[in-house]
């Protein structure tokens, strides 16, 4: 299982970010985990200046503005 942190403030992208995730997971009967990190200085820690950023088995994949489903995709293989 793969495990997704998605990094922000809790805004409207933040939130769709996840839902994309979980969404493209969910059609391609993958099981992910998804969680939100709201923490401004776990933010920082992994170096993310633009959110929201994602966080792939603790690595940083994308940072600033919501990926388009093809990124998502190639995470997912």
């Amino acid at each position: 299982m793969k495990v997704f942190k998605v990094l922000g403030s809790g805004c409207a992208n933040c939130v769709n970010t996840a839902k994309l995730i979980e969404t493209i997971a969910a059609e391609q009967d993958l099981e992910v985990s998804v969680e939100k990190v709201t923490d401004l200085e776990t933010i920082m820690n992994y170096g993310v200046m633009s959110t929201p950023g994602v966080v792939m088995d603790e690595q940083v994949v994308h940072a600033g503005g919501i990926p388009k489903p093809e990124k998502v995709l190639t995470w997912l293989s």
